[in-house]
């Protein structure tokens, strides 16, 4: 097993093999698992690994997604996997007829029927011997060598490429391209606004310093097989002093050098369940700064439990540890930054935590599977600060009370449920200068809907919706490929809101920018080079939470 999964982390830096050998067997009488040939089980570990483990787990114990282990799987079937694997479900995960072929998809129904195989372990041996300084810190540039508005800066994921584009947000062009970790899950601002970390799903941690002349890596670190999560030191006289980053495999979290990278102390999240029992992969889910307290709010996964982390003092770490509710995702700050929202989705719940007294201040029952990013804070006209999320298994936005000062009957509440255009949401939008909501549903398997965009108005919410074809703007030719529309993000002034088309690897993609105010077309975004964009960061917004 570990020889196969070393075999696809080899194969996951190279595009997706074709034409590999497919013999294989269904199970025999009796329940036996399928075979595959070695071939076709690296190939199709490698695809597990770029478009499954996420929700399912390497292990496949589920999470936001199903248990995948073969107990589970072989119950369903080789015909029945192949079906959902090609239509999708309304639950969240997308259809993936158009994303792999027909002989990918028949080996990956019969790859998960087969035992998982579980990946090597990456401790301070290997990060140390993956860490490099690619301009030292006494190179780097004492002043801003370009004149470009850096907090109108749009730090945008390029998936299928490995890649970051980093884009002008006031003349709508590329400044650089940056060869990241694959699939980059989020990018992450120092708080001096100066450095752009980025984490790719392949756990390669990348330093971008927007201070030469173009975007330049400065350092550059492997810190596990797979990661999603980073955020640096925020507290006053810890400026930039470290980042965190926060592991999916090996299941743990690692302190670095913020201005180098390099590794200073690891530290495992492998424990107990909310619910008593011990899991073996634990993932560090989101992590967050405060600055109010030197401190980390970082989220484990499959145990429930969160964790506030003490960084004034690294060699004797102290850590105050929170039950929640079990599959912890994302989430983000109330417009206080005192309350820390976190979607528990496979518990249909969002945890509340009050980070000023270290205590989980409420569990909020919400409908199946919200998934917020950082989720979207505004005033509604009757109930208060609200906090919203948007739901991969339910076709609304939830809103709930964020201020038990002034509206304590509403605070840790579902106040409200706005209709969406349909489920598989994956962010909710808005901006203090705005007073439109937008919610994204890129996993929706009908093509319409994961087009297309909700938006509300914040002033006047039962008026009701309003459904946007944000794809058909693009202008982009017709393919067989979903041109999926995902990740609201305003500029720097909030009064643009840009949206990424993903398309299939092979068809063109863009990013469509809307005038927030008029809810019309701006400009598109369009070039070879943009390849799958998903996640857009703008620098300024990011680097004081603005959401």
């Amino acid at each position: 097993m570990l020889k196969t999964f070393r075999n696809a982390l080899v194969l996951a830096t190279l595009p997706l093999a074709v034409g590999v050998a497919h013999a294989q067997q269904a199970p025999a009488p009796g329940g036996a698992q399928p075979t595959m040939t070695k071939e076709a089980k690296a190939a199709s570990a490698k695809v597990y690994f770029e478009r499954c483990a996420g929700c399912h787990g390497i292990l496949r114990k589920g999470a936001t997604g199903k248990n995948l282990e073969p107990e589970a799987s072989m119950k369903l079937g080789q015909a029945r996997l192949e079906k959902i694997l090609t239509l999708g479900t309304d639950g969240g995960m997308v259809n993936f007829d158009d994303i792999l072929t027909k002989d990918e998809i028949r080996d990956m129904a019969t790859y998960i029927q087969t035992p998982p195989d579980v990946p090597p372990e990456w401790g301070m041996k290997d990060m140390s011997a993956s860490w490099k300084v690619l301009v030292p810190v006494d190179k780097r540039p004492t002043k801003q060598m370009n004149k470009i508005n850096i907090k109108n800066v749009f730090s945008v994921t390029l998936r299928d490429t490995g890649e970051v584009a980093l884009i002008d947000g006031d003349t709508k062009k590329i400044w650089g391209i940056v060869k990241t970790g694959y699939a980059v899950h989020i990018s992450r601002v120092s708080f001096s606004g100066r450095y752009v970390y980025v984490i790719g799903r392949d756990g390669r941690l990348d330093l971008i310093d927007l201070w030469f002349e173009t975007p330049t890596p400065v350092a550059t670190i492997k810190v596990g097989i797979d990661a999603r999560s980073v955020d640096t030191s925020k507290f006053k006289g810890y400026e930039d002093k470290y980042a965190v980053v926060g592991s999916y495999w090996p299941p743990q979290y690692t302190i670095l050098d913020g201005l180098t990278l390099e590794p200073k102390k690891i530290v495992s999240t492998r424990s107990q369940t909310v619910d008593g029992e011990y899991h073996p992969e634990p993932r560090v889910a989101s992590i967050v700064s405060s600055q109010a307290k030197p401190e980390w709010v970082i989220n484990i996964k499959e145990t429930g439990l969160i964790k506030l982390v003490d960084y004034t003092d690294i060699k004797n770490l102290k850590e105050t540890t929170i039950e929640s509710a079990k599959f912890l995702h994302d989430g983000g700050w109330d417009a206080t930054k005192r309350y820390f929202l976190v979607a528990a989705n496979n518990s249909n719940k969002v945890a509340v935590v009050d980070t000023k007294l270290g205590k989980l201040a409420a569990l909020v029952d919400t409908k199946p599977k919200p998934h917020p990013g950082r989720g979207a804070n505004f005033v509604h006209p009757k109930f208060g600060p609200v906090w919203a999320t948007s739901h991969l298994g339910a076709e609304v936005i939830t809103l709930i009370g964020t201020d038990p000062e002034k509206h304590k009957e509403f605070a840790w509440k579902v106040v409200a449920e706005l209709k969406m255009h349909g489920s598989g949401s994956l962010f909710v939008k808005t901006h203090p200068k705005s007073s439109n909501l937008w919610a994204d549903a890129p996993l929706m398997p009908e093509a319409e809907k994961a087009e297309s965009v909700t938006v509300y108005d914040i002033k006047n919410l039962e008026k009701g919706p309003e459904t946007i074809n944000i794809a058909k703007m693009a202008g982009l030719p017709d393919t067989k490929a979903v041109k999926r529309v995902v990740h609201a993000e305003y500029n720097e002034k909030g009064d643009e809101v840009w949206f990424s088309i993903w398309a299939g690897k092979t068809d063109p993609s863009a990013i469509v920018v809307i005038d927030d105010k008029t809810r019309k077309l701006k400009t598109v975004i369009k070039d070879p080079k943009l390849i799958t964009p998903t996640g857009k960061f703008n620098i300024y917004n990011t680097q004081h939470d603005i959401y």
